[in-house]
């Protein structure tokens, strides 16, 4: 400092710095990052406007309360009504002292900000008191944005082969940005997808066989060999925890009883976002922009942010399928996403700082740990809908229509005895059901879960899956034919001439409306899940094989054909002797047929000698 000129020092800021000046900006940087070289002294306070006296400020005030009552206006109807204002509280003289139009239009833009939206939302913002609802987040897991939107890619479904549109479901951390789980469903999303996506964010992530050891797990301070001993396979580079905090829009999938259990569940608080305000999850709107245009717009198939602006072909273009997309968003969140630098979000002690998802969290992880707080299987039934019912002895329990586990030990040796249960579902059972698949449910008995099966499932159990909105058509069916089922196996030929794809030719997948087709594909899709989420994280997935069209009539066929077996052989207990052959009786009583060699000698059998 000594050796530079005192023209450079000058310019630099270094004129009057000393070493005391030195040492604490190195307390100042470390404490608040760079705005903790700044010198308080030379940075003067806000001064306001010297033309805006008292009786302006309060004419402001009193017009942007009207202004918020009335219908939208102009910055020129609220200098009048300024002007108005004053001239009729403090007269005449008062209002010669009232600023330009181009000083009061900047002043409302300082005390109440640009006011761009529309007046029936700028109403209900402006009720909600300012800072009540402000969340400083300062750790990963504190807030977890949840959001979902139409996926902007055509895909292709996993049974015809048609282009179906899907719908992504993002969980991202406010803190680190990082995209800790995600959800492509078929068609229109439900409450039990948020759910298993909430216990994926609480999941660390299993490598995949074709993932390079670059994406495996990489953060310090907690080996890669720990993790993998905890979780029981290898962890990829993915933050995992338990959120605390969950903010949402007003969905229907997030606003329902089940995501209240949910959350109940987990211990989870839930902030819902203030209507039409997306800039309270600004961050999820923003993962979304970056998603569509870093890849999804590379991709064969995307459909454009609006008609105007879509392709000649979309649906023809298409060419990745569901299972297949998939893959591709988690090697692609895990390999890009996670290692991209954030310049827009750098965090408030660092803002200069250069500064991704994951080095984000290792900083975090290296200040106050990571809690390998992994979950068990078991958590996948305890987030299924509950559904409080009675046993009724040997047809087991009603739910959704259905009758389940009839014959059940479980359930027999409960009989008819009231639950210990008080409060609103006095007397009744938990049996909890993934509405995904509707073909088995769960009752919870001494801490262990057991698995109560459909009374109409055939012995074999061979049968393709079928979810809650199938039920329901099985029953009006069902109730359509006049029939009354007393036995669940009566339900069993409606269900299978329902999702049956090998009947007569009204039925074959070529004569099927593309509705049909669509609702079917969705179906299989969501049984698929509910299998990876049943088997839980170790069921690692390699790169998916497209699969083939005619999947689901094979399945259909084995089906028909085996319950066709069974009441055969229900028809008849015995196997029935063979009928003789059509020249047996012509040969028996033929005089040419000769005498078989096991018969005996007709001449030695009869007494007296030879004839």
């Amino acid at each position: 400092m000594k050796a530079l000129h005192p023209d450079d020092a000058r310019q630099l800021g270094l004129g009057q710095a000393s070493e005391r000046t030195l040492r604490r900006w190195s307390a100042g940087w470390h404490e608040h990052g760079i705005m903790g070289l700044a010198d308080g002294r030379l940075t003067p306070v806000l001064r306001g406007h010297r033309s805006i006296s008292p009786q302006v400020a309060e004419a402001i005030h009193a017009v942007h309360a009207e202004c918020l009552h009335r219908s939208r206006v102009g910055m020129k109807t609220k200098e009048r009504m300024i002007h108005q204002f004053v001239w009729e509280k403090h007269g005449k003289e008062a209002e010669k002292s009232i600023p330009h139009y181009t000083t009061l239009s900047k002043v409302w833009k300082e005390w109440f900000g640009p006011e761009g939206g529309r007046q029936r939302y700028l109403r209900s913002a402006a009720a909600v008191e300012t800072g009540a609802s402000t969340v400083t987040i300062t750790r990963p897991g504190q807030v977890v944005v949840l959001d979902t939107t139409p996926f902007p890619v055509k895909l292709l479904d996993s049974v015809f082969g048609e282009s179906i549109t899907a719908d992504l479901t993002l969980g991202l951390d406010a803190f680190t940005h990082s995209l800790v789980a995600f959800r492509l469903t078929p068609g229109s999303d439900s409450s039990i997808e948020v759910a298993m996506l909430l216990r994926d964010v609480m999941v660390p992530l299993p490598m995949r066989p074709d993932w390079t050891p670059d994406m495996a797990w990489h953060y310090p301070g907690v080996p890669a060999a720990l993790v993998t001993e905890f979780a029981g396979h290898p962890v990829a580079g993915r933050p995992f925890f338990a959120p605390e905090t969950l903010t949402s829009d007003h969905g229907s999938v997030y606003k329902n009883h089940h995501l209240v259990q949910v959350a109940r569940t987990l211990g989870v608080l839930v902030l819902p976002a203030r209507a039409m305000r997306p800039q309270d999850k600004a961050a999820c709107e923003r993962a979304f922009s970056g998603i569509q245009s870093l890849l999804l717009e590379l991709l064969l198939g995307y459909r454009g942010r609006d008609v105007a602006d879509r392709g000649a072909d979309p649906e023809g273009d298409a060419a990745w399928t569901v299972d297949e997309m998939e893959h591709l968003l988690a090697t692609w969140i895990v390999k890009i996403w996670q290692n991209r630098r954030l310049d827009q979000y750098a965090p408030t002690w660092d803002p200069g700082g250069r500064h991704s998802p994951n080095t984000l969290f290792a900083a975090a992880a290296a200040r106050d740990g990571i809690a390998l707080q992994i979950p068990d299987l078991d958590l996948y039934h305890h987030l299924l809908p509950a559904h409080y019912v009675k046993i009724h002895g040997a047809r087991g329990v009603k739910i959704g229509g259905l009758w389940y586990g009839g014959g059940h030990p479980v359930l027999t040796d409960l009989g008819a005895f009231p639950s210990p249960r008080s409060g609103r579902h006095r007397g009744k059972w938990a049996v909890n059901r993934d509405p995904r698949d509707c073909r088995q449910v769960y009752f919870e008995r001494t801490g262990q879960w057991h698995t109560l099966p459909w009374n109409g499932l055939p012995s074999s159990g061979d049968i393709p899956a079928f979810g809650d909105a199938r039920v329901q058509q099985v029953l009006r069916e069902a109730a359509r034919a006049g029939l009354k089922p007393r036995e669940e196996s009566e339900l069993l030929p409606v269900l299978l001439d329902l999702i049956s794809a090998h009947t007569p030719v009204a039925a074959w997948p070529s004569q099927l409306t593309k509705a049909e087709r669509t609702e079917r594909a969705r179906e299989v899709a969501r049984a698929r899940a509910t299998e990876r989420d049943r088997a839980g994280p170790a069921a690692v997935r390699s790169a998916p094989i497209a699969p083939s069209p005619v999947e689901l009539v094979q399945q259909n066929r084995q089906a028909i054909d085996s319950e066709r077996r069974r009441r055969r052989e229900a028809a008849v207990p015995e196997l029935p002797a063979p009928p003789a052959l059509l020249g047996e009786n012509l040969r028996r009583h033929s005089l040419f047929a000769l005498p078989s060699t096991d018969a005996p000698d007709d001449c030695e059998s009869v007494e007296g000698g030879p004839l």
